[in-house]
């Protein structure tokens, strides 16, 4: 951890943070929420060890990186974007790609866009999936999922998502959306967290996420309150750890976050052939409440997600959760490598 060093890249406007240890083919790493650069310290650390570089960003409007000048209207498109930049910046022709949770969603996008500029993608607790209004049917999804409860902005719709969706969605569909969005509070998750620290927020939803259950809150009862505070710590995540956390938290705010990636969600691609051209292993954890989500784990063990990425190496680790390069990382790391050095 020592070794890391702490850079800025210019993206568009914004000074990007990005740790960055070793010296080799790079390997870059994307985040997900409510993770930070940090949460790659053991990959970053053992992948420079094996003759790689490690290069992992806070995405805009997380961590130590600026927050874009209107969060509200924040995309996908502009972690791709903001990817190409940082690759630019460092003088990398071509990369290997490691997203976890929303990191997938650049990670794979950046790979359809630029093939020529990535050697391969590793996923963690979130495979390749579809895009846009029609890819998130939100009537078939409980009330009280987080998701949901998230994505009702204070602005009673994300800006980005309601543009795109009645760009390109049928009558019916827009009365439904509007239908659907009339039942969510604006503002909730925004009052939700105001309740506490970040500390507590992150802690909440660590200890949320770890679980192999869809988080569904009641009717009358906030996310934030589906975890009881004298719930201690997953046993593979520290109190230093939720402090690094933390600090970063209280200097970035849940803004971004919010809308990236929840109300960005209904995002497309905005690329005509979804086909991944580079090789790619998709590691879960069979205890990953991912695996409930909408027929998830179908489309994976049904062989479906080759359709759009064919050479897919997919493999479950019986004990993993949610965070499972946290959780297991030696393991994680013996995954990674091999595949690194199998495609280099």
């Amino acid at each position: 951890m020592e070794n890391i060093q702490h850079k800025y890249v210019d993206a568009r406007g914004l000074k990007l943070h990005v740790a960055d240890i070793g010296t080799g083919p790079a390997v870059v790493f994307l985040h997900g929420f409510p993770e930070i650069w940090y949460s790659w310290r053991h990959q970053m650390v053992a992948v420079a060890g094996a003759g790689f570089r490690a290069i992992a960003p806070d995405c805009r409007g997380y961590g130590l990186s600026d927050q874009p000048p209107e969060p509200e209207k924040a995309t996908f498109r502009d972690l791709v974007d903001d990817l190409l930049a940082i690759l630019d910046s460092f003088a990398i022709p071509k990369a290997f790609l490691i997203g976890k949770d929303f990191g997938v969603r650049p990670a794979y996008h950046f790979a359809l866009l630029y093939p020529e500029r990535v050697s391969g993608v590793i996923t963690l607790g979130v495979p390749f999936l579809l895009a846009g209004p029609e890819a998130f049917p939100r009537e078939l999804l409980p009330k009280g999922f987080y998701m949901l409860r998230w994505q009702a902005s204070s602005s009673i719709f994300p800006v980005f998502e309601t543009e795109i969706f009645f760009q390109n969605s049928d009558l019916s569909s827009q009365l439904d959306y509007l239908a659907h969005n009339l039942l969510q509070e604006p503002g909730r998750a925004e009052k939700d967290f105001g309740r506490f620290d970040a500390k507590t927020v992150v802690k909440n939803i660590y200890i949320l996420f770890s679980g192999s259950e869809l988080p569904v809150a009641r009717e009358d009862q906030e996310i934030m309150d589906m975890v009881d505070p004298s719930t201690p710590l997953p046993p593979w995540f520290s109190e230093e750890d939720l402090e690094n956390y933390a600090a970063l938290y209280e200097k970035s705010g849940f803004r971004t976050p919010l809308q990236l990636p929840y109300r960005a969600w209904q995002e497309d691609y905005g690329v005509s052939e979804l086909k991944v051209k580079v090789p790619a292993l998709l590691i879960m954890g069979e205890k990953d409440y991912v695996l409930k989500f909408l027929g998830i784990a179908e489309y994976i063990t049904s062989g479906k997600v080759k359709e759009y990425v064919p050479d897919l190496e997919t493999i479950f680790m019986p004990e993993g959760t949610h965070f499972v390069q946290e959780q297991l990382p030696d393991q994680v790391n013996q995954l990674i490598i091999s595949f690194l050095n199998k495609h280099t």
